[in-house]
């Protein structure tokens, strides 16, 4: 059974990124702007407030791929505020207290994403990133609670506002809203 190259790029493609829909520029270039403004509006704010309260932590690592649902996949029910914020703020408080009882980060770092994935379950509040702020707790030796609320909570509170003005602005709809 002969089969042209024709063939085989179709059927692999699939692996190199074929299921991903196709979308227009406009809408990339809305996209990338929507996170270049968001991001830069949620961390200078954050920035600012770390500085007025004396705060050196003022940064979300994970705030850039949050930024990617929000402005770029605002109607995925994983970029909705509640899942934002809950799941960011729900996922740093696991991580802390999972490095306060486990000291071991190689048990440590799993235990926290699987332990803040399940709260994420429980909560209604799945947001793929949020997982990744438990790990980074972990692997940062994070010790303080005040973190899942200042930078966590505030970077994704700050995001979600300026993901909803952004794409309210260029027509689209943030947050959904029940039908």
């Amino acid at each position: 059974m002969k089969h042209t190259l024709k063939y085989y790029l179709k059927h692999y493609a699939f692996y190199l990124g074929g299921d991903q829909p196709r979308v227009a520029w406009v809408e990339r270039i809305r996209s990338v702007f929507g996170a270049f403004i968001g991001l830069m509006l949620a961390l200078t704010l954050a920035k600012y407030l770390g500085e007025l309260s004396g705060l050196d932590e003022w940064l979300m690592a994970s705030l850039g791929a949050s930024a990617l649902l929000v402005f770029a996949l605002p109607q995925s029910p994983m970029a909705q505020p509640w899942a934002v914020i809950a799941g960011n703020t729900l996922s740093a408080l696991v991580g802390i207290s999972v490095i306060h009882l486990v000291g071991e980060p190689l048990i440590a770092m799993p235990l926290a994403a699987s332990l803040s994935i399940l709260g994420m379950f429980v909560l209604r509040c799945l947001h793929p990133p949020a997982a990744a702020v438990a790990l980074i707790v972990v692997l940062g030796h994070v010790m303080h609670y005040r973190y899942a609320f200042f930078p966590v909570m505030v970077d994704s509170v700050l995001l979600v506002l300026a993901g909803a003005v952004y794409s309210n602005l260029t027509g689209k709809r943030y947050p959904n809203r029940p039908g």
